[in-house]
């Protein structure tokens, strides 16, 4: 960390999420002070889907999904915001509970974890308060981090500046239960493939087999279940990364079958030579093990059908949940329009957006653009010329997904990273070795090349900007 110039402006970071944590610390690790603006906490105020004042409160998943950064894109960005001295990664891999390949997090842990560190860091104030309406006139150097739960005060002022209309769409919250009402007579540990994650536990999830009487049984409880209904919202459309499980039901009867619940790559230990019709996954949500998630099992059953649906699950018979699910409504800019590369509002420039709110979607996508904005503003604020990440890196590729790199005359969409949206690689037909790859093995041979050209470029302009 280098000091501050007595010159340099604070940074105002409007919302204390995974996006504006992250931008916070980028820019305070730069030398230049910044004044973190968060409505959690003021009496009266709070939101749809928080649950406390906690910093980089996570309030869907606790998985930063693949940690794998040669074949995942995902992985990836991980890794990328790792060079950058991420306070996200480092305080979620200093937190993580068990999740086979994907690094998952104890939730309060990592949230304290982020807070106590943005608290001590001497360059950061962190203000408890209501951005009601468009920041300060004085305020020339700003981040709004605001995410898909932006106050309806600053949404409806941002929207007015820019003549835009918000795009939105729903987003569903998986319940939790407790690990000690899950019947392991019937449940049984085992990874899929039994594959290692970052804990190095190949046994992180716990698996509910169904058979086909039973699956049927439950598709028509949650197709006739009561759902939640909000009739302002009734036009606004789901993001297909975080479909409530009813609405996928809803497409088809084996669609579960061929997504949450998927059956393949796991034995039950009890009777190996049959195999299930489907199966329920739970993920580990905090580091003593006592709550887990059921994974991909967002809804918006109505609470008091919840726990009667879902303990139709064997195993869940006598579940007890430390959180029901939940449904909410998330909002994006139409960043290609409204932002510049700099992911500036073109039509007040000093304000930058980060996080959710710009389009990407996920938990490591918003907190990378926080991280981008943090490294933009402080730059800005030091008088120095910083560009984006090149299109080949992760982060890169993102900033021209949101800025304008979607389908011409399409309608743009939050978009989770993947590598459809870096530039494209040939893919090889020989290994390092020069042996001939098979065909069926060279799309995975793909990925790594474009990751390992990833971190190469990422790198190279890291240290071009130090």
């Amino acid at each position: 960390m280098t000091s501050s110039p007595a010159s340099v402006s604070p940074v105002h970071v409007i919302g204390g999420g995974l996006a504006g944590s992250e931008a916070a610390w980028q820019i305070a690790q730069s030398g230049v002070p910044v004044i973190l603006h968060e409505m959690r906490g003021v009496p009266g105020v709070k939101t749809d889907a928080h649950q406390t004042d906690g910093l980089a409160e996570l309030v869907c998943s606790n998985s930063f999904r693949s940690d794998d950064w040669e074949y995942n894109a995902v992985g990836l960005l991980h890794a990328e915001m790792r060079a950058l001295d991420s306070i996200i990664m480092a305080s979620g891999d200093a937190n993580q509970v068990p999740a086979g390949g994907a690094l998952a997090v104890d939730r309060d842990g990592f949230s304290q974890a982020v807070t106590a560190r943005l608290e001590a860091h001497p360059l950061i104030t962190i203000v408890r308060e209501e951005i009601a309406g468009l920041p300060p006139q004085e305020w020339d150097n700003v981040i709004v981090a605001t995410g898909p739960l932006t106050s309806p005060a600053l949404a409806d002022a941002i929207l007015k500046a820019t003549g835009e209309e918000s795009l939105s769409f729903f987003d569903a919250i998986a319940p939790i239960v407790h690990a000690d009402s899950i019947d392991f007579d019937v449940a049984w540990r085992q990874s899929r493939y039994d594959k290692e994650g970052p804990g190095g536990d190949a046994a992180a999830y716990v698996n509910c087999p169904m058979d086909k009487a039973q699956y049927e049984a439950f598709i028509d409880a949650l197709l006739d279940g009561p759902k939640a209904e909000f009739k302002d919202w009734e036009n606004v459309p789901y993001f297909d990364g975080c479909l409530p499980i009813e609405v996928m039901a809803e497409r088809g009867r084996e669609t579960l079958r061929h997504g949450p619940m998927k059956p393949v790559g796991l034995t039950n230990p009890r009777d190996p030579l049959v195999k299930a019709y489907a199966i329920v996954q739970l993920r580990q949500d905090n580091a003593l093990g006592t709550l887990f998630n059921l994974v991909g099992f967002q809804t918006k059953l109505k609470h008091g059908a919840q726990a009667e649906v879902f303990r139709m699950i064997p195993g869940l018979q006598n579940a007890q949940f430390a959180r029901l699910g939940g449904l909410h409504r998330n909002t994006y800019l139409n960043s290609p329009q409204l932002l510049d590369k700099q992911l500036r509002l073109k039509a007040i420039p000093r304000l930058r957006f980060a996080g959710q709110v710009t389009g990407v979607e996920g938990y490591v996508e918003s907190a990378a653009m926080g991280l981008l904005t943090g490294r933009l503003a402080a730059a800005q604020a030091l008088g120095r010329d910083l560009a984006p990440p090149p299109p080949e890196t992760a982060m890169g590729a993102l900033v021209e997904h949101i800025t304008g790199g979607h389908l011409a005359g399409s309608k743009f969409q939050p978009m989770n990273i993947n590598y459809g949206l870096l530039p494209p690689l040939e893919a090889p037909k020989v290994d390092e070795a020069g042996v001939k790859i098979p065909l069926k093995e060279r799309g995975r041979a793909k990925k790594r090349l474009m990751s390992l050209r990833a971190m190469e470029s990422l790198k190279a302009w890291r240290d071009a900007a130090t």
